[in-house]
């Protein structure tokens, strides 16, 4: 449910642009009229790349240990599918199923603890089989999709340089998420879009010599990818006049769902310290407001932003089920270019540049708290997104956008110390390291100050 939320919250502001297609409203956020009326359906096909990270929580019971192992990369392939567009109340309604093959290189953020056990997993394939339902406005369509998920997957897990386990299989589960495609010109399309793969929960149990041991592993997966479409025959050509005037100042908020990635390690000195990931997941939301310059098509300009989050992870334990985290993600912010180009009334653009945020992380053993430190960190983002006219019901005029952006925040090393007795060691010096790395996914509302008037070139 937490999961359908975040997907929800990622598309909302977007989805509802296009309620009020078919009512009287002011003259919209291009400069000139379209060619001919867009229309959804027909077939299509097409290709994507992104990015993954899993977030898979796996418990042992050789030593209580409760942690996730994070395979992050690459990945690319294919898509078909068809639309079918109708009317509504609510204006033009866009059903759709939709078919994707992905060869991935998602592997690394496996786990090393003590004594002498090492965890790996890794994906090279995967694909979906989905339903897909959105608003369109002209040219523009906001959508969620949501079905069937299956993917290979290698698990292995060592002790004392011996496999205990190992295990190559395909999995099978569902998936839920948004998007945003719009035009390009022509035949072609181009859509943001995230996905969550759940490929379900597994337990494996040893064979000798490691008879009595079994872990519990829980398959997740958040994909973030665009793509380019090609529509095939139907009356969806594009010839978009002329662009949008995207110059001047503009104020707005957001809401989206955030996961984190934080290779951590845990050790004392004349130890081999633990290595294992801290996944802080949850909801992020806050204001923007930023500057554009316009050059023809060419739109470049500065956004700053500020964000509340509830991103958290307080499920892991290490060091033999005695020493349980609690790190989140309370706050964050960045400052970015962007440079974009618009395709009549839509922006695809790219963003880049500072990022900061806090820190906190917690530290217990059996309810006793051992550490507690916070720190503001700073670190690069970069990203990429999708803006277009936004109306509701008339409430908003030509002068508000709406936007779909996806973001990866570096914030660099986070560490802190603190005393501890351990057993055969007695008192020494715990050290635990955090690199913390988010991928946010979000739309947002903006205001335009500027009347969007013709532009002057």
């Amino acid at each position: 449910m937490k999961r359908i939320l975040l997907a929800s919250a990622a598309i909302i502001g977007t989805a509802v642009s296009a309620q009020a297609a078919d009512m009287a409203v002011k003259a919209p956020y291009y400069k000139a009229p379209l060619v001919s009326v867009y229309n959804w359906t027909g077939f299509y096909i097409g290709v994507n790349a992104g990015v993954g990270i899993g977030r898979d929580r796996t418990t042992h019971n050789l030593n209580n240990d409760s942690l996730y192992i994070s395979p992050q990369g690459g990945f690319g392939g294919g898509q078909i599918g068809y639309n079918w567009q109708g009317d509504s109340l609510l204006g033009p309604i866009v059903y759709g199923l939709e078919a994707d093959i992905q060869g991935a290189g998602l592997s690394g953020g496996g786990a090393s603890v003590s004594p002498g056990v090492t965890y790996g997993q890794k994906s090279d394939w995967f694909g979906t089989v989905r339903g897909r339902v959105g608003l369109a406005t002209g040219p523009v369509l906001s959508y969620f999709t949501g079905g069937f998920a299956y993917g290979n997957i290698k698990s292995t897990i060592t002790e004392g340089g011996v496999t205990a386990f190992s295990e190559n299989r395909t999995a099978t589960g569902w998936t839920i998420g948004s998007g945003v495609e719009a035009a390009l010109g022509g035949n072609w399309t181009g859509k943001i879009e995230y996905l969550y793969l759940n490929l379900g929960n597994k337990t494996n149990a040893f064979g000798a010599p490691f008879a009595g041991q079994f872990t519990n592993n829980e398959l997740r997966e958040n994909l973030f990818r665009v793509g380019l479409n090609y529509r095939i025959g139907g009356n969806s050509v594009y010839t978009p006049v002329a662009a949008a005037n995207w110059t001047g100042w503009y104020l707005g908020g957001n809401v989206g769902s955030g996961t984190g990635r934080n290779s951590t390690t845990l050790g004392a000195p004349g130890f081999i310290p633990e290595q294992f990931s801290l996944n802080p997941d949850g909801i992020n939301g806050g204001g923007q407001i930023g500057y554009n310059w316009q050059a023809a098509n060419w739109v470049y300009g500065l956004e700053t932003d500020i964000q509340a989050s509830s991103q958290r992870d307080n499920k892991t334990v290490v060091v033999l089920g005695t020493a349980a985290y609690d790190q989140k993600l309370p706050w964050f912010g960045t400052v970015r270019g962007r440079l974009g180009y618009s395709v009549g009334s839509s922006l695809f653009y790219v963003t880049g540049g500072y990022a900061y945020g806090g820190v906190k992380t917690k530290i217990s053993s059996a309810g006793v708290e051992l550490a507690n430190f916070s720190t503001t960190k700073s670190g690069w983002t970069a990203g990429a997104g999708i803006e277009t006219p936004f109306k509701l019901l008339g409430l908003f005029g030509p002068n508000w956008t709406s936007k779909t952006e996806y973001l990866y925040v570096d914030l660099g090393s986070t560490s802190g110390s603190f005393p501890v007795v351990l057993a055969g060691a007695g008192a020494t010096t715990l050290t635990s390291s955090s690199k913390v790395t988010e991928h946010i996914f979000r739309t947002g509302l903006n205001y335009h100050f500027n009347s969007p008037v013709v532009a002057k070139y």
